[in-house]
């Protein structure tokens, strides 16, 4: 989607579809009065009849509306007046992205950025319209047969309208909006495919592509380079599955060289079956997606190069297959990981920790400013938070509330959980230093406390996104979550905060 922003009164907007709002009860924003006036009051009677419902996003398509020179307006809900607020603004704005995706018009206008949000600017507002427009174009159809007479719907060109005089600043959260989107798509894309197309060795592909594309050093350590390091955890998992392990190191390099980098640790369990802890057979399909995780990471390092961020970013992600097999890790197995300490492996199926736990490890020698993971790790987490946010846990409070302000920014909302030395005493062993999970009780958390073990020697936070990295049912797919908090994340420590 290619997008401009203009100034200029909405009536006299050429295009397929112009986009403006109206709140409950009737009241117009700017854009649609100045509309309205031009309509000779028409748009405000049709909305006073009841023709749009008052709940945010609802929509209200016109054609030829008189003394209007876009071929159709449509009208979203912003809900009551009094209300607005960060909510009600995105469920307009998502209604709008619908929309506009599925209009037999290829260009559109939107008036929706000098809508006045309590606490927000128009430089945020442009970012996550750019962003949740070009996100609301994403189609999966790499495993699709495609019919030649098939024929594109959907805007487009956009262009973004304001009354306010355009600066660079508007410009660039313009810029930021789409590179986020980008980097959504892509994560979408990895997660989307099955197992048979996404293996670790097309993880470590598109790694090696992104850095082709942008420039960036990218290095994958292979079996026996993980062998040397001593890598016994990650490569347990890895014992059952024919597809070989790999692990992915990315660097970007926009700050200054002195400057520590910020560390994003993705789990990349391209399929994960449980291993001999095998899963139930239901719903199992929809472990391809255990590689959201590293798709994150990827999809963030492609947003971060097109913003051209001055950050330095290390991205690290260990991948492989998690399968049964005659030579697959047994439970009751002992296993020793890359820090030395010793695992009993009392459930294969909690393996994410256990490849994480040796990147984590590996990540020390990068001095970094703080580690993030991000990881489906726990089906607990969903029973805990649903599919809302996603699970928040720290060594560090200061980079939690950073991550919880930058979610709340963003809309991809974090919940802080407790890290609390109490829940250590769950991952006791009697025959290793610790058991890879810790029994019924708390499972986010246990897990949290297996990788705290590994992450003593710098600042750590952990993104359970077992509930948030994709939908099921009718509308079964990949979300491309968490990438705008991390970007939103790394856009901030490159302002300064919290560096």
């Amino acid at each position: 989607m290619e997008f401009t922003i203009k100034t200029g009164a909405p009536e006299k907007l050429k295009t397929g579809y112009l986009v403006v709002g109206a709140f409950a009860g009737g009241t117009l924003t700017d854009a649609a009065a100045a509309l309205d006036k031009a309509a000779k009051g028409k748009l405000a009677a049709l909305i006073a009849r009841g023709d749009l419902d008052e709940k945010a996003g609802s929509l209200l398509a016109l054609h030829e509306l008189p003394g209007c020179a876009a071929e159709r307006v449509l009208v979203v809900s912003l809900g009551k007046q009094e209300e607005l607020g960060d909510r009600a603004w995105r469920d307009a704005v998502g209604a709008v992205a619908k929309a506009l995706a599925a209009s037999p018009s290829h260009d559109a206008a939107v008036c929706l950025a000098d809508v006045a949000l309590p606490g927000r600017d128009a430089e945020w507002a442009l970012q996550q319209l750019a962003r949740t427009l070009a996100d609301g174009t994403y189609r999966y159809d790499t495993t699709k047969s495609k019919k030649k007479d098939d024929k594109p719907r959907g805007a487009r060109k956009v262009v973004l309208a304001t009354r306010n005089k355009i600066s660079a600043a508007m410009e660039a959260a313009v810029k930021r909006g789409q590179a986020i989107a980008e980097g959504m798509a892509l994560a979408k894309d990895l997660g989307n495919l099955p197992g048979n197309y996404c293996t670790p060795t097309h993880l470590a592909e598109t790694a090696v592509e992104l850095g082709k594309q942008f420039k960036l050093k990218v290095e994958v350590l292979e079996r026996e380079d993980m062998e040397k390091l001593g890598m016994g955890s990650l490569l347990s998992v890895a014992r059952g599955s024919h597809q070989p392990p790999k692990f992915i190191v990315l660097h970007y390099k926009g700050g200054k060289a002195k400057d520590k980098p910020v560390v994003l640790v993705g789990k990349g369990i391209t399929f994960d079956t449980g291993g001999i802890s095998l899963k139930p057979g239901a719903e199992m399909d929809e472990m391809k997606f255990d590689m959201c995780g590293a798709a994150s990471v990827l999809g963030t390092f492609k947003a971060l190069a097109r913003m051209a961020l001055p950050i330095n970013v290390v991205g690290i992600v260990p991948t492989t297959e998690n399968m049964p097999g005659g030579g697959a890790t047994k439970p009751g197995d002992v296993v020793t990981s890359m820090s030395g300490q010793t695992i009993e492996i009392l459930n294969t199926d909690a393996e994410g920790r256990l490849i994480l736990c040796d990147a984590l490890t590996y990540a020390e020698r990068f001095k970094p400013a703080c580690v993030v993971d991000i990881a489906t790790l726990t089906g607990a987490c969903v029973v805990a938070l649903g599919k809302i946010p996603s699970g928040l846990l720290a060594n560090d409070d200061e980079l939690a509330r950073e991550l919880t302000d930058c979610g709340t920014v963003s809309g991809d909302r974090v919940w802080q959980l407790p890290l609390w030395d109490e829940y250590q005493e769950l991952l006791k062993s009697n025959f290793a230093d610790m058991a890879n999970i810790g029994g019924r009780y708390g499972g986010t958390i246990t897990a949290a406390c297996f990788l705290a073990r590994f992450t003593k020697a710098y600042k750590w936070a952990h993104l359970d996104i077992a509930g948030t990295a994709w939908l099921s049912g009718d509308a079964k797919g990949a979300t491309g979550r968490p990438v705008p908090l991390l970007a939103e994340f790394l856009i901030a420590r490159s302002q300064g905060a919290g560096a």
